[in-house]
């Protein structure tokens, strides 16, 4: 008897939890920048930045996921001159410039399942020449995993069930990525759940759910035509380390770069549009989605809308890495 609802609580945490399916457990951004934690600080910015994704709209308890962030560079690289054998005259560099730190926090609502959480970022900068920036980035990351028992219901009682479901379950985890920046270009490499954290639920422990390894891969490239029109396509590929497959294509056309219009594909789940706007420091997006599987009957489609605010000028950034 017990087999057969431990079996029961696995089946339903497995349907409960069906948007991660295609999303490699986590939950979906049409903003590459939140998958790497290298990110942090690159552009030179201190950025402040909400964003608020609704999944499936239409339907009850659908999946919805809400982020406040914080990122930014500590201070622009900055040299000086010692005066002492050792230097022999020569330029040293501070290594102030080179660090980009960032902090969010996350709720993840997903049918019974709720997941808040926070992350710190530390990210380092390198220049490999004048106009190529290389960026190493290491996230590290807590949730608590919950479910809401009083949404749940069973034929039949037990203590186990009871048990399986009282706690609430801390989760840490750690999150590496590479990136890549020119003035017109980008590519990343970043890896989730590097620990593949196991989720206990309940003092017993003896059935096994865990995160699994992420993998992503991005890249863009922003092509400039004539002023003041240019225009980015962009690539994301996700895996898992159970080798499942997923592409987040995207194409965004700019005016001025203060403002783009967009469409954006992912295989086998989506198609939609985006927008966006620059007023002074603030920046606004709004994606809408609309389902390419069965859901798009009973769904009005899926939004994201984020409101970033840039704050920095011209003695911190590095004016070639003014983008969206």
């Amino acid at each position: 008897m017990r087999l057969i609802i431990k079996k029961s609580i696995l089946t339903f945490m497995a349907l409960s939890c069906a948007f991660f399916v295609s999303a490699q457990q986590m939950p979906i951004y049409s903003q590459y920048s939140m998958y790497n934690p290298a990110i942090a600080g690159a552009d030179g910015y201190t950025t402040i930045s909400l964003t608020s994704r609704d999944e499936w709209v239409g339907f009850d308890n659908s999946p919805k996921t809400y982020v406040l962030s914080i990122q930014g560079r500590l201070l622009r690289r900055d040299y000086q001159i010692k005066n002492n054998p050792l230097s022999k005259g020569k330029m040293l560099f501070k290594r102030s410039g080179r660090v980009g730190l960032g902090a969010l926090v996350f709720n993840d609502h997903n049918g019974v399942i709720d997941r808040t959480g926070a992350q710190v970022t530390y990210a380092y900068h390198i220049f490999i020449n004048t106009t190529t920036q290389l960026s190493f980035g290491l996230a590290a990351s807590t949730f608590q995993f919950k479910i809401a028992q009083d949404k749940l219901s069973f034929r039949d009682q037990e203590p186990l069930l009871n048990e399986a479901f009282s706690n609430k379950v801390l989760v840490p985890d750690v999150t590496f990525g590479l990136h890549l920046l020119t003035p017109d270009s980008y590519a990343g490499l970043s890896v989730a759940n590097l620990f593949q954290s196991r989720i206990n639920i309940g003092s017993q422990n003896n059935y096994d759910y865990r995160l699994y390894r992420n993998y992503f891969l991005m890249a863009g490239k922003c092509f400039h035509e004539e002023h003041p029109f240019s225009y980015e396509p962009s690539i994301l590929l996700k895996a898992t380390e159970k080798m499942i497959f997923q592409a987040d294509i995207q194409m965004r056309a700019y005016y001025n770069r203060d403002y783009y219009m967009g469409l954006c594909y992912r295989t086998g789940s989506a198609i939609g549009t985006m927008i966006g706007v620059r007023w002074d420091r603030l920046y606004f997006s709004y994606v809408f989605e609309y389902s390419l599987t069965k859901l798009q009957k009973y769904t009005f489609g899926s939004h994201e809308v984020n409101i970033a605010l840039k704050l920095g000028d011209s003695a911190r950034r590095y004016k070639w890495l003014i983008r969206y």
